[in-house]
């Protein structure tokens, strides 16, 4: 599966995705993606491979401080490594194809009192435990 920024300067390969994915409703992920959730998957970094822009990204990371990935010239989101271990973040949006369900709804203690939560999938009010998370989302077995 094939993910990019919008301006195509960041392309990215995904390989093995269970079509499991969450929504995040923390302030976070709401100011930085100007809607009422981020949707996003978690893949081991051996199933994500750069086809072009990984450079730019981790530059433009490096130069501004921010400790998301954008892309340097559009500023779409890119995959980020998940805090110091061996898997990305994964935008799901940034995908061209692919069939998705909800498995997880995040944080919804902080969601926007206009945002609707999905009825598929457990509800958390914050993050569950980190492994819990991962193996919910099923990508290591799809490798």
């Amino acid at each position: 599966m094939i993910g990019s920024c919008l301006c195509g300067a960041v392309e990215y390969e995904v390989k093995g995705l269970s079509g499991k994915v969450y929504q995040c409703h923390c302030e976070l992920c709401r100011k930085q993606g100007g809607s009422a959730s981020n949707t996003g998957t978690i893949v081991p970094f051996s199933q994500l491979k750069w086809l072009k822009g990984e450079g730019s990204v981790k530059t433009w990371v490096k130069e501004t401080g921010f400790k998301s990935c954008f892309c340097g010239n559009c500023g779409s989101p890119a995959p980020n490594p998940l805090r110091g271990m061996n898997y990305y973040w994964v935008p799901v949006g940034a995908l061209e194809e692919g069939s998705f369900k909800i498995v997880a709804s995040l944080y919804l203690d902080s969601k926007a009192s206009w945002g609707v939560v999905s009825p598929d999938g457990d509800r958390f009010e914050t993050m569950p435990e980190v492994k819990e998370f991962i193996a919910l989302l099923d990508n290591e077995l799809h490798a």
